[in-house]
């Protein structure tokens, strides 16, 4: 298996992991600007021919360590990236309440978004 780099794609929403030329995973975040900024996961997708290799920890931890960088929070509503985050509290902190009510209200505003 080749390397698995992870980049992101700020103004596609998509933080993407790649072997070689190729995307084999990928979280679709947007980022929340009220009541705080925060990046907002909402889908987490492996390829199948990739699945089981660790590629979307790896992309959760990564989303994780942006908003660490930037200062910001992660609120998440892609049921994978929560699941991650309960495994991993030293690493994910967790989203104030009203931020994650702030995220379901954008996405609710925004149906064709994602």
């Amino acid at each position: 298996m080749s390397e698995t780099e992870i980049r992101d794609d700020r103004a596609a929403g998509r933080l993407e992991a790649l072997q070689g030329d190729e995307v084999v995973g990928h979280i679709e975040y947007f980022v929340l600007e009220s009541p705080a900024r925060a990046l907002v996961p909402v889908h987490t997708i492996v390829e199948p021919a990739h699945e089981g290799k660790g590629i979307a920890g790896s992309l959760a931890r990564e989303l994780y360590g942006m908003a660490a960088r930037e200062g910001v929070v992660v609120a998440p509503l892609c049921p994978y990236v929560v699941k991650w985050a309960e495994r991993h509290p030293d690493e994910a902190p967790a989203a104030a309440p009203e931020l994650l009510e702030a995220a379901t209200d954008w996405l609710r505003a925004h149906p064709g978004r994602f």
